[in-house]
């Protein structure tokens, strides 16, 4: 498959959604996704689409607290990392450039800040 650069939205909402197709199939994500989103999704996709647009492109199109939501998930490091995985795998897919360099950094460093924080309250 001919990989492409992150330059617009569509190219954001087909790194999420590729990202989250991936996630509603895995073993050890799908069933903590499903739990807490279950028939919401097209909802929670348009939030991501949001994030990562703003993050990645600099549009301001996301407003909101990312951390809230997983502080009470039931994730320990091995979910962070099977998210990071499929994260970079889906990027590496479908992307080449800065951008996509970018947006595995970010998730990098989101999941270690989030990482951190929830273990910082279980203590």
């Amino acid at each position: 498959m001919k990989t492409i650069e992150i330059t617009s939205r569509n190219e954001i909402e087909l790194m999420v959604n590729s990202f989250y197709d991936r996630i509603r199939k895995d073993e050890l994500l799908s069933p903590i996704f499903e739990k807490i989103i279950q028939d919401n999704w097209p909802i929670h996709l348009e939030k991501m689409h949001r994030f990562w647009e703003s993050l990645l492109l600099g549009k301001n199109t996301y407003s909101g607290s990312p951390f809230a939501p997983h502080a009470k998930m039931p994730i320990e490091d091995q979910h962070f990392e099977r998210w990071l995985d499929l994260f970079n795998l889906t990027v590496d897919d479908l992307f080449h450039g800065d951008v996509a360099e970018e947006a595995k950094n970010r998730a990098s460093k989101i999941a270690y800040m989030f990482q951190y924080k929830i273990q910082h309250l279980k203590s």
